[in-house]
């Protein structure tokens, strides 16, 4: 009889009555956190330190040979020859020799270097080209 009366309660009187031993809730929250972790690292857009040093890295090189990239056609207009020097470049073909031309013309290289950007040559002879 004991089995008919546990069998008519309802759902919630059973979860009133539950009571979990220590052992389940410590595996419970354990699950709770993995859980949350792959949830957090896959979709949730979480990264570890690395990752995001990483990136931010990559973001500053990006950022630094925009930068380069924008005095370097500055430089390169306002040289006295640049209406010959742009008739040069644009008949280079493929961007690797208009790379090596704008660096050989020294507009790549920025203030207190002494070799030049090749992000920012690159982004020069493109930006010069077009």
């Amino acid at each position: 009889m004991a089995m008919q009366g546990s069998a008519t309660k309802t759902l919630s009187q059973r979860w009133d009555d539950y009571r979990p031993t220590k052992s389940t809730l410590v595996w419970a929250c354990i699950g709770a956190a993995v859980v949350t972790m792959i949830v957090g690292f896959t979709w949730g857009g979480w990264m570890t330190g690395k990752t995001s040093r990483e990136l931010a890295s990559a973001a500053g090189s990006t950022a630094r040979g925009e930068l380069a990239g924008q005095i370097c056609v500055d430089r390169f207009r306002t040289a006295p020859d640049s209406a010959a020097r742009l008739t040069e470049l644009k008949a280079l073909s493929g961007a690797f020799a208009q790379r090596q031309f704008v660096e050989a013309g020294g507009w790549a290289t920025m203030p207190g270097q002494t070799t030049p950007d090749r992000r920012g040559a690159e982004a020069c002879a493109a930006a010069l080209v077009a």
